[in-house]
């Protein structure tokens, strides 16, 4: 079996392929508004530049939190792939119980982040994923998703603080030796890394406090890696863990 998987972010969107279990390839691209001759012909061609053979493609799912983007995906998949695709909403079978109201008001991401993180490291578990936002997503030891926190991602900080000031320069998201910047590029590194590494490691903390109970914590998105280096309670990175969750959702519903 073959699987094309795709997680349609406001900012990238994260494709991949598996043959059974096994992410054999996966991609990170800018989400963009495209048709959906456009949407399919760009997957032909990253299929085809990557020697994937799209004929050995089954089966299609995706999550996405731009519904302005979905008709697009959906027909491109269909018309040029020919893959009906399965779309994550809160209505399928997840094997999680959302205890959130009302559920069809949780991004897919989110949910698809909960049930990989669940499935590959249990319950109770926090899962932190730096995107254009930073979301944490709680499970619980029942193994119930109870929502989470939301907060502005590291570029979508960036992009804020610079479209605001007028001498700041443009920096690489890399993490600076020292806390104090001796260097306004430096300095602003620090405020944006050392400071969302403190503001997930204070989130997590807070919902410890709320469950009563300490759990593990899993990272993935983008910015995953560096920040974690620097975060306290941060206890895994898993970069396409959101891959893993459209896998798991599409072989417990594709009989449907």
């Amino acid at each position: 079996m073959g699987l094309l998987v795709l997680d349609v972010g406001n900012t990238t969107t994260t494709v991949g392929v598996y043959e059974g279990t096994e992410l054999v390839q996966h991609w990170r691209l800018v989400s963009e508004r495209r048709t959906s001759d456009e949407t399919g012909v760009y997957l032909l061609n990253l299929l085809a530049i990557s020697g994937v053979d799209r004929k050995k493609l089954t089966g299609a799912i995706f999550a996405s939190v731009v519904p302005s983007l979905d008709i697009a995906l959906a027909e491109g998949l269909a018309n040029y792939l020919g893959l009906k695709a399965l779309k994550v909403t809160s209505a399928l079978d997840l094997g999680v119980t959302i205890a959130y109201s009302p559920k069809q008001e949780v991004g897919a991401d989110r949910l698809v982040n909960a049930v990989a993180g669940k499935a590959l490291y249990g319950a109770p578990l926090i899962v932190v994923d730096f995107g254009t936002a930073i979301t944490l997503d709680i499970v619980d030891r029942s193994g119930a998703y109870l929502g989470g926190t939301i907060s502005p991602g590291l570029v979508t900080g960036m992009e804020a603080l610079f479209g605001r000031t007028a001498k700041l320069p443009q920096v690489s998201l890399e993490a600076p030796e020292h806390v104090i910047g001796h260097t306004t590029i430096n300095a602003i590194q620090s405020g944006i890394l050392y400071g969302n590494a403190g503001l997930v490691d204070f989130l997590v903390r807070k919902c410890w406090s709320e469950l009563g109970y300490e759990t593990p914590v899993v990272a993935t998105g983008g910015h995953s890696a560096v920040v974690s280096a620097l975060s306290e309670t941060i206890t895994d990175v898993d970069q396409w863990l959101t891959l893993t969750g459209l896998r798991l959702i599409y072989e417990r519903n594709r009989a449907e």
